[in-house]
Parts: C-alpha cells; structure tokens; sequence
C-alpha cells in the first residue's frame, strides 16, 4: 500500500510547529537608543535565524508587519512562508527589557494555512 508523502516545505512547516511548541524559542537582542524599538525587518530576521537554529534547518522566509517597542508584554504576529506558498503564523512577545536589550518569546502556530489558490 502507497503511504502519501507530504511535501518538503508542509514537512518544515510541520516540524516547525511541533518544535516550536514543545522546545519554545527565545531570542535576545540588543536595541539602540533612543528609540527603543526594533524594525519589523530586524525581528523577521531574528524570528527565522532562531526557528531554523530550534529546527536545524535552512532560515525560512518570516515577515513581521510591525517594528516592536522595547515593552513587555509587547506582542506581534509574524509570517513564515514557505516555498509552496503554504503559511505559519508565528506569535513573538517580548518577555523582558534590559537596558538595550530586548528578551523574546517565539511561538509558532500549530497549523499551516493552505498555499493560496
């Protein structure tokens, strides 16, 4: 009997998820005065390195529509996209803030979106 395979990317979305729900992932990072924010652009960067470092696998594609202030309990919804156009919401808060830096916590959604049609 033939078993269904599930495609590379739904397979790294998957393994995303379970890791990233099980293990959690945190972050820290260093914000420059006087702002006290990082980009939107920072934080995707950021979000990626930390999920594929949890997974051990290539830095996937993670945009974040916001740049976030440097206050806890701060929370934004970024997007991991992968190849197929398939989606994974991931929730990053910030859990601390010391002097620059700034602590996170990553939580990944535990279902991909469908690549749109």
């Amino acid at each position: 009997m033939a078993v269904p395979r599930l495609s590379a990317a739904a397979s790294i979305l998957s393994a995303v998820a379970v890791s990233a729900l099980l293990a959690g992932c945190s972050a820290s990072v260093n914000v420059e005065k006087p702002e006290l924010k990082m980009s939107a652009e920072k934080l995707a960067d950021l979000v990626a390195e930390k999920l594929a470092a949890t997974m051990n696998q290539p830095k996937p594609n993670v945009t974040c529509p916001d740049d976030v202030s440097a206050k806890v309990g701060t929370t934004t919804r970024c997007k991991l996209t992968a190849d197929d156009g398939s989606s994974l919401g991931v929730t990053v808060t910030v859990t601390s803030v010391e002097g620059t830096k700034m602590n996170f916590d990553i939580q990944a959604d535990e279902t991909a979106s469908p690549a749109p049609s």
